[in-house]
């Protein structure tokens, strides 16, 4: 039957409930004997109570309603139709035709009226909601955590007809005021501390964290604590992330590895930002990397006059002028295909071009190669980084800021010691220079090319193992965005010879996250996905610092950027040590490396108990394998410990 038809049988059957509700109100009244007398006045007052009450109805729109989601809307809009109907009917046959009606015959035929056309509608919606409670059996078991205003919209799109796939168990809700009340007819069920109970009981497949304005640390335990669980994790992105501003089920989506950060938002000096950036030439190399590029991204925002992005891969420069250009079409863009390297090209790309700002993002990051290839490292980190410097301070660059690293920092590895030796370079080079030159250090991002997320997720997608160096091997862990947006800003914050040091958060457990990733894709850790230790490589260490023991921190006016303490550096003395690394370099590994070692001098690593060999992390991961999965029926074999 089609909507149309359904609509006009619905019209029907109130016409005829105002019918019988006059009929039966003058019947109970008058009885059978006397009614026939009174059947002119029935007559009247029904055809009058039919088109006014009828009209009444069609204004109200009561059939233009979703009766199946009947709720006091709908109550409202029935008794507003049908008093109003009433009144104008018993008025106009009363007075305007003159007919006798009594008071208690109307008002009976109002209370008729109301019950059955009102009781028909709302058991339309009974039968339907017993309907789909059967068909509901066959559905994925959903549980909502948050009672709030966001679980009622969110609970209140699921239960229509779009979302079949999905049967909502109820709601969880902290709050002791929301237990055993209901909302949309499902009960909230319990707090946190009963979510793993809840979960079996119910058999949930689907957790929705429906709490957008609550602090990211307190959903980032909320999403710990579901994950324990089995069930899969979903949840409402910060109000302040939707981008219609508008909570809704589209706006539903999986947990991400950075939301288990738990990190809230920076927030940015825009002002102090674009008083450097806009309406200036900036300059970004390393423009095509995971940091460049999110810099050119968020440079780009604030209106510089140019933005050079320098590059040696074409590939990566070219996909990122194109989603530029696409974003940002008044943006005048310059790609500039150049190594740092080479010192020529990149003092023609200084003269030609004439930056003001500068962002040094160009370096190699990957500690095992660097170890493997010290000369490379070298060339790159140090000597790259001294033509670019160089460059800024021979052609009057405004402000110097280079990306640096945590590995800098009391360095065990030969990428990290090169890493410090630039950063003296540019300390150095400030002493003597008008330009503003400063370092920003910070640990892991994470999704930047060669880390370990994206790794851990290929790992995942076949099938495992997942390799995890130590158990306790813990990292700083930023996102992107967040990090390149505290290094925009600590550059408005530059006096010349700082080296930065962003607020880095609680350092990240590497097992722990393995785990996480593991339970976010789908799996048990262990039981579906393996985890193998691999033991501790050349140049790593278990803990990264931001900070040596001689370095002083103190606060900035930005809570999450700290200064450390200023060190003076002989740029001659350093300058000329830099000329006998470069001579150097063709003389093999080992001169390059004590070379290095010269100027910064390697720490000790740590030899942990798994840092020999994988038959050594045997004995460390065999406690973190025996100690939760026993109950799983679990070997050591499946854990990758033999």
């Amino acid at each position: 039957m089609g909507t149309k038809s359904k609509l006009l049988g619905l019209f029907i059957l109130d016409i005829a409930i105002i019918w019988f509700s006059i009929g039966t109100s003058y019947w109970l009244r008058y009885g059978e004997a006397t009614f026939r007398s009174e059947l002119q006045p029935f007559l009247v007052y029904s055809a009058v109570s039919m088109v006014l009450c009828g009209a009444a109805m069609i204004y109200y729109r009561l059939y233009h309603r979703m009766w199946q989601y009947a709720s006091i809307s709908e109550m409202l809009a029935i008794a507003k139709a049908v008093g109003i109907g009433w009144l104008g009917s018993y008025f106009v046959a009363s007075v305007l035709l003159g007919v006798s009606v009594p008071l208690g015959i109307a008002v009976r035929t109002l209370e008729t009226t109301l019950l059955l056309s009102g009781g028909i509608r709302f058991l339309w919606r009974l039968v339907r909601m017993h309907t789909r409670g059967r068909a509901n059996a066959k559905k994925s078991p959903v549980l909502i955590i948050g009672a709030g205003d966001c679980g009622a919209l969110i609970a209140k799109e699921l239960l229509s007809p779009s979302f079949a796939n999905w049967r909502l168990v109820g709601f969880v809700d902290d709050d002791p005021a929301k237990q055993r009340m209901q909302v949309y007819g499902l009960p909230v069920v319990g707090d946190r501390t009963a979510l793993s109970a809840l979960v079996a009981k119910h058999a949930v497949e689907e957790l929705i964290i429906a709490m957008p304005s609550a602090p990211k640390k307190a959903i980032s335990e909320l999403i710990e604590l579901g994950l324990s669980t089995g069930a899969k994790v979903k949840m409402i992105p910060a109000l302040s992330d939707l981008i219609s501003g508008k909570v809704s089920v589209k706006a539903i989506r999986d947990v991400s590895v950075e939301d288990l950060l738990g990190r809230d938002p920076v927030q940015t000096d825009m002002a102090g930002i674009a008083s450097y950036v806009a309406g200036k030439t900036v300059l970004v190399t390393g423009a095509g990397g995971s940091i460049g590029s999110e810099l050119c991204r968020q440079i780009g925002a604030f209106r510089p006059d140019r933005l050079l992005l320098l590059g040696h891969g074409e590939n990566s420069i070219y996909t990122i002028e194109m989603e530029l250009r696409s974003r940002f079409a008044w943006l005048e863009l310059e790609t500039i295909i150049a190594d740092i390297q080479d010192r020529e090209r990149i003092d023609t790309v200084f003269r030609q071009h004439r930056p003001e700002v500068v962002f040094h993002a160009a370096a190699h990051k990957h500690v095992p190669l660097m170890e493997r290839n010290p000369g490379e490292a070298v060339k790159n980190n140090v000597l790259g980084t001294k033509n670019v410097a160089d460059g800024a301070d021979k052609y009057g660059a405004e402000r110097f800021v280079m990306i640096s690293s945590d590995k800098a920092v009391n360095p065990t590895s030969l990428m990290g010691a090169t890493k410090r030796i630039a950063e003296m370079y540019v300390q150095g080079l400030s002493q003597m220079s008008g330009t503003k030159f400063v370092a920003v250090r910070f640990g892991n991002v994470l999704g930047s090319r060669g880390s370990v997320i994206p790794m851990f997720k290929q790992q995942i997608a076949r099938g495992g193992p997942v390799t995890v160096t130590h158990p306790e091997m813990v990292r700083y862990f930023m996102t992107i965005p967040e990090a390149v947006q505290l290094v925009i800003q600590a550059g408005s914050l530059a006096r010349g010879g700082e080296i930065f040091v962003l607020d880095m958060g609680e350092p990240v457990n590497i097992l722990k996250l393995a785990e996480d990733l593991i339970r976010l894709s789908g799996y048990d850790p262990y039981l579906d996905i393996p985890i193998h230790f691999t033991g501790i490589r050349e140049g790593e260490k278990l803990y990264e610092e931001l900070l040596t023991r001689d370095e002083a921190v103190s606060s900035t006016q930005h809570e999450r950027i700290y200064i450390g303490r200023l060190e003076r550096i002989d740029h001659d003395a350093l300058d000329l040590e830099l000329a006998r690394l470069k001579l150097i370099l063709p003389e093999g590994e080992e001169r390059v490396r004590a070379a290095v070692a010269a100027i910064v001098p390697l720490m000790e690593q740590v030899e942990p108990v798994m840092a020999a060999a994988p038959e050594t992390a045997a004995k460390g991961a065999a406690k973190v394998a025996d100690a939760g999965k026993q109950r799983a029926g679990l070997t050591r074999r499946d854990v990758g410990v033999s």
